[in-house]
């Protein structure tokens, strides 16, 4: 049984079913600490699907980003990339180095619900990447 099959009752709930293709993805993601660009995910993909290509796999990435299964996020580098949905998270990236930081979801809560309420909108998913410039960076820039 691969980890895959967890994911079965979230699709059929749904009324979609699980695919060969959306098997490969998800262990791959689930297997994956952080995140990984669709072009790694077809790479690893395509060595146990013969004949997959790369368009399959960002239509089922973002087939499964919509299904709340995994989480695209902009990096620094602008790439989209994606991992598997566990928990509400952030990212911190330093414009100038690259470095990143994790930040829990739970400091921002209120400015979701405050955007909530002031747009109508309702959030579905929240997975954000703020830039800014890391201490270590600005501490360089400052002469420190």
């Amino acid at each position: 049984m691969t980890c895959g099959t967890q994911y079965i009752p979230q699709l059929r709930s749904r009324g979609f079913r699980m695919t060969p293709q959306r098997m490969a993805i998800l262990h791959i993601l689930h297997h994956t600490d952080g995140h990984i660009s669709p072009t790694e995910v077809y790479e690893r993909a395509s060595q146990d699907i013969p004949g997959l290509t790369e368009a399959t796999v960002y239509r089922t990435l973002e087939f499964l980003a919509q299904n709340s299964l995994v989480r695209s996020a902009h990096m620094s580098s602008g790439h989209l990339v994606y991992e598997i949905a566990k928990h509400d998270h952030h990212h911190l990236v330093c414009r100038n180095c690259g470095a990143e930081l994790q930040i829990d979801h739970a400091p921002l809560e209120g400015v979701y619900a405050e955007l909530e309420s002031s747009s109508g909108f309702r959030f579905i998913d929240s997975h954000m990447t703020f830039f800014g410039v890391c201490p270590e960076c600005q501490n360089f820039n400052s002469g420190g």
